[in-house]
């Protein structure tokens, strides 16, 4: 009652100040005692409010909001602002330890790592930090990348467990930026020990024979050797998601998806438990909506493990993209998994990265000045979009959802007339696949 309360108030302040015909309706409420179903109703509509400020390039972009929601952040965990320590971990397991304000959002903290670390400005927009839960085989799971207007300190805090913390991780997927990254001795140790982290935990696929290379490589302390062999192998720079569940080839299938190299691999295991592997190339997905499930439960269900820390609560997600499968054919094709937010901001960055490199641009990140020392932040704060909230399910799959900006989805018809090559193989998933957006040959 008490967020739908200050939610109304931000609806009179940015219509005060932007006036009604930019700022969309407030849900009306309801004089009468709600049951769970009109509660989560409620629930749905005020995050599709949320979704529909945010998505407007003004009022998304604004400080009224940015500031609401990083007060929410600290009010809704009972966190004051003070100065406290802060551990993030390197890819090698390494701590760093940095004293922050728990107001402090992302880019504070990781302007205060690369601070730490001695790594030159220029190179910090190379790198994000992104929240992970260790589990006890030492595996790794991401939750997501931390957007610029959360708190991590906040973030890491509030899921009260020693499972979750944050690392630093490269933010970049084209591994021509590794150049850049190495010329510098402290980027070059990050860069190192994410490949020996990559290939130890078996992300990156290595043969015998690679593997002699590597350790003699590693022996002799030739680390850009040791990244440029990396470089060669399957799946460097791609993130491995957990197991989980597609709908294709057909419903039911169980899959690992990587996330690298401006695709989505596929490692599926059919019902007839044989194995097949393609990818979908992000240039040829025209849109992708991440859906969320959140089912009232009467107290004999049990929660999955998960984002959703209520008892009360079981939180199903899916990461659904309409892709190209032939000329005249599009197909949606959806994954269910607690980590299909983090599958969206993948593929959001990806494009992101693509648009900077066909417009000429940089990826260096336009860091802001500081003007009063680390620990005392500017009142007025930059302004960044944050991830999408999630909208509520749909059953009417042909209704496409379609987001402008730096939200979960996007729409690429129209940028280019070239086509890609094919890129889910004919001897895994069936069928000749073209492109009339961002081709290949375009990048």
């Amino acid at each position: 009652m008490y967020l739908q309360c200050q939610l109304l108030g931000l609806h009179e302040q940015i219509k005060k100040e932007h006036g009604n015909n930019l700022v969309p309706a407030f849900p009306p409420k309801k004089i009468f005692t709600l049951t769970p179903n009109d509660v989560e109703q409620r629930r749905e509509q005020l995050e599709k409010y949320m979704q529909a400020v945010r998505q407007d390039p003004m009022l998304g972009a604004s400080e009224m909001f940015n500031s609401f929601l990083r007060k929410a952040q600290q009010e809704t965990q009972q966190i004051p602002t003070e100065e406290v320590p802060l551990e993030i971990y390197l890819s090698n397991g390494q701590k760093v330890e940095v004293n922050i304000l728990t107001s402090d959002q992302t880019e504070d903290v990781l302007e205060a790592v690369a601070s730490k670390l001695d790594l030159p400005d220029e190179l910090v927009g190379y790198f994000s930090l992104f929240l992970v839960r260790e589990g006890v085989d030492g595996g790794l799971t991401f939750v997501r990348k931390l957007q610029e207007f959360e708190l991590p300190y906040v973030s890491v805090t509030s899921l009260r467990s020693s499972e979750f913390h944050i690392i630093l991780r490269k933010s970049y997927w084209d591994t021509a930026y590794d150049s850049d990254v190495m010329d510098n001795r402290v980027g070059l140790n990050l860069l190192y020990a994410q490949t020996v982290s990559d290939i130890d935990r078996g992300w990156i696929l290595v043969n015998k024979d690679q593997h002699r290379q590597l350790k003699s490589l590693q022996e002799k302390g030739s680390k850009k050797e040791f990244i440029r062999l990396g470089q060669t192998l399957k799946y460097f720079g791609y993130i491995k998601f957990d197991p989980c569940v597609t709908d294709f080839p057909e419903k039911g299938c169980h899959v690992i998806v990587s996330a690298g190299n401006n695709e989505l691999n596929f490692q599926v295991k059919l019902p007839n438990e044989q194995m097949k592997e393609g990818s979908f190339k992000v240039t040829r997905m025209r849109c992708w909506r991440v859906t969320s499930s959140v089912p009232v439960v009467n107290g004999s269900s049990s929660p999955t493990p998960g984002p959703c820390s209520s008892a009360k609560c079981e939180v199903k997600l899916e990461l659904a993209f309409e892709y190209l499968m032939s000329k005249d054919r599009l197909q949606w094709v959806t994954i269910t998994s607690p980590q299909a937010i983090m599958m969206s901001i993948c593929l959001q960055s990806m494009v992101d990265e693509l648009m900077v490199k066909k417009s000429g641009g940089s990826i260096k990140k336009m860091l802001r000045k500081r003007h009063s020392g680390p620990l005392h932040r500017s009142e007025s704060q930059q302004a960044v979009k944050s991830p999408p909230l999630l909208d509520s399910p749909d059953p009417n799959r042909d209704q496409i959802v379609k987001l402008s900006t730096k939200l979960s989805s996007v729409s690429l018809r129209g940028i280019s007339a070239s086509n890609s090559a094919n890129d889910i193989s004919g001897n895994d998933f069936h069928g000749n696949y073209a492109f009339e957006g961002i081709g290949d040959d375009d990048l």
